[in-house]
């Protein structure tokens, strides 16, 4: 199951396909990537996402993102950036919530893990020049406040999308923010921005005049990140431009969990009622190890390269085990 959890981090490394060509500049950082604490000033940080109806899905990428369909949402308000780290400060703040990863998992979640990944902890990716072997490990004492291990801390990360969350931690904070978790429906109708036909939530193309759109990895996946971008790890919110929702971080930086449960594929006839909210969690399974809650994951993250995890686009799809935290996982919360 661990080794499942990584995505788009856990694929082979290869060669990036513009390599040898020169990187693209990064567009200059919107406001709210500069001088900005992490916590929404007006509207509780939330756009209104007029409903309407659009293509569910994509058959141009990978199969789990298809078959595209025709559906509909009804109107809701979204966070206009993924949850920061200032805003579950406040949330654990209030309640003294106490996340998964820092209370370990129990043999009552999930009977097969060994003891050594029952201790509090969560996943991180490592990487650096100091790193002989990049990947993914289970790191005992990481967690939300502790995102890279014991040692690291929240220090001028205040802005940055809380990770190391769960699918529990995440509905536990929206409850107490009187929202929910959006429908994969919901989250890729409001990364769509509108746009009909068009791959990325900014457009058709990745590369816009040669502008980099979303914080992803350029250069040789896992071995060498080139940061053209300017980030080596997850990045300030709204550090590149809006879709036409007002809907930023559509696309890298960190997945975001949805309430919907994972099927390899789309049921058609299932999504296409008015707001669908797709399977409910119990109803999902993981054809490696059925049983176990796993919930979808859209939006790519700051680990997906454009040769090996093109997953930073609206209709990509991820499967994530719903008590497994991670590096490079976060959530946004919606309300109707």
């Amino acid at each position: 199951m661990i080794a499942r959890v990584a995505g788009c981090a856990l694929v082979a490394a290869g060669l990036l396909a513009v390599a040898y060509g020169a990187w693209p500049q990064a567009p200059a950082p919107v406001l709210l990537c500069e001088g900005y604490s992490g916590l929404p000033a007006r509207h509780d940080g939330m756009v209104h996402v007029p409903g309407g109806a659009f293509t569910f899905g994509s058959d141009r990428f990978y199969d789990e993102e298809g078959p595209p369909h025709a559906a509909k949402v009804s109107g809701f308000w979204v966070d206009r950036h993924p949850v920061t780290n200032a805003q579950f400060a406040r949330f654990v703040a209030v309640t003294g919530y106490l996340t998964q990863a820092e209370r370990g998992i129990s043999a009552e979640v999930d009977p097969t893990l060994p003891d050594t990944l029952r201790v509090p902890g969560a996943m991180v990716f490592q990487q650096g020049p100091n790193v002989l072997a990049p990947g993914w490990q289970f790191v005992p004492g990481a967690s939300w406040r502790h995102p890279q291990g014991p040692g690291s801390d929240l220090a001028g990360l205040e802005n940055h999308p809380v990770v190391q969350v769960t699918l529990e931690d995440a509905q536990a904070y929206a409850r107490w923010a009187g929202r929910a978790l959006p429908s994969e429906a919901q989250l890729e109708y409001a990364m769509r921005g509108g746009l009909e036909d068009a791959d990325f939530s900014w457009g058709k193309t990745e590369l816009p005049k040669g502008k980099l759109m979303a914080n992803t990895w350029q250069g040789q996946f896992p071995y060498n990140n080139m940061a053209a971008d300017g980030f080596t790890g997850t990045s300030p919110v709204g550090c590149f431009p809006a879709n036409r929702f007002g809907v930023f971080d559509a696309g890298g930086n960190v997945w975001e969990l949805t309430r919907t449960g994972y099927r390899p594929g789309h049921d058609a006839q299932r999504d296409a009622a008015l707001d669908p909210p797709g399977p409910a969690l119990s109803e999902s399974y993981d054809p490696a190890e059925p049983g176990i809650p796993v919930a979808v994951i859209k939006g790519g993250s700051h680990l997906c390269s454009a040769d090996l995890c093109m997953r930073y686009r609206p209709s990509a799809r991820q499967p994530q085990p719903a008590f497994i935290a991670t590096s490079h996982v976060g959530f946004r919360t919606v309300r109707q």
